[in-house]
């Protein structure tokens, strides 16, 4: 920290330090995602978030709960996806518990975890899918915000779930119009086996109660406008792009009028998928304080976010922490 003079710099060592921190967050995020599918399964993303978190801070914990946990919970819609892949799903519980007072609410981060998406059997064209690797980019970006959070030992609590498995075609998979029962009992009926992300996260939603933009922008999906407030500020810092879309009823609508279960999978129109999927995932959302982020959109950078290199990008983890 010394000029070419020998005298001492004017930086600011510990805000250095501190962005250090958050692009070691950053990146580990964009190594998960960009880890080929054949090496980047459930249990090795599991392993790796173990790793980086007990190493990171003592006061952490972390659950790898496998298929038969999954099974006691009942998370029909997971298991649902699950069952098309031959690689055992993950359901992975982490917890950072930094705050003086220990039962202090902690803040929960819910991510998704498809390590592989081919769609099932409403699969995907072939074009691109090898991107489909980067599909449990959720639960990349939030797993490695706690880590960051650990290391810069914030005085708060954080929780951290994901579940994790691929989303793959074989006789086992879901089939169009099957029903499966959520968590909480309430019945969903699989339309599309492509909307994978939205059954497995249902089932993690449930659980949190017991313990249109492109590729420019996160959309941010809440009911206070407080909480969006924050995510705005917060995005103001890192520099990743935010922008707050509708929960309009008629999303809901969408959703909730179906014929054979409680809720379908999927909205009625092609349009508006972002929309009508945080309407699904609202239905599951027990906690009256929640935003769900739809960072599909930032997944990859082309050229529209001129400081990354192109690729997977973490985004949001910064934001995370």
């Amino acid at each position: 920290n010394r000029n070419s003079k020998g005298g001492e710099c004017s930086g600011d060592g510990a805000s250095w330090q501190k962005g250090v921190l958050f692009a070691c967050g950053q990146n580990l995020a964009r190594h998960l995602m960009e880890t080929q599918a054949n090496e980047m399964m459930p249990t090795r993303f599991a392993e790796i978030i173990e790793k980086n978190l007990k190493s990171a801070n003592s006061k952490t914990e972390v659950h790898i709960r496998h298929r038969s946990w999954i099974e006691e919970q009942a998370m029909g819609p997971f298991l649902s996806v699950a069952k098309g892949s031959d690689k055992p799903p993950v359901f992975l519980e982490i917890h950072y518990k930094g705050s003086p007072n220990a039962n202090e609410p902690p803040l929960v981060f819910v991510g998704k975890g498809i390590t592989f998406d081919s769609g099932g059997i409403s699969i995907k064209a072939s074009a691109n899918m090898d991107l489909m690797r980067a599909d449990m980019g959720g639960a990349a970006t939030i797993c490695s915000g706690i880590v960051s959070a650990a290391k810069l030992n914030l005085p708060i609590n954080i929780t951290g779930l994901a579940p994790l498995c691929e989303n793959m075609p074989s006789s086992k998979v879901n089939k169009l119009g099957d029903v499966v029962r959520a968590r909480n009992g309430k019945t969903i009926q699989v339309d599309n086996t492509d909307a994978e992300g939205r059954l497995i996260l249902a089932d993690a939603l449930c659980y949190v109660h017991t313990v249109a933009l492109g590729s420019g922008a996160t959309g941010v999906f809440t009911n206070l406008s407080w909480l969006w407030n924050k995510l705005f500020e917060a995005s103001i810092e890192t520099g990743d792009c935010v922008w707050r879309m509708p929960l309009f009823k008629h999303y809901t609508r969408q959703i909730v009028d179906c014929q054979l279960a409680d809720v379908n999978n999927i909205g009625k129109y092609r349009s508006a998928g972002a929309c009508t999927a945080a309407a699904f995932l609202k239905e599951f959302v027990t906690h009256p304080k929640w935003a769900h982020l739809d960072t599909a959109g930032m997944m990859t950078n082309k050229d529209e976010v001129p400081y990354l290199r192109k690729g997977m990008t973490g985004s949001f983890s910064q934001d995370n922490a």
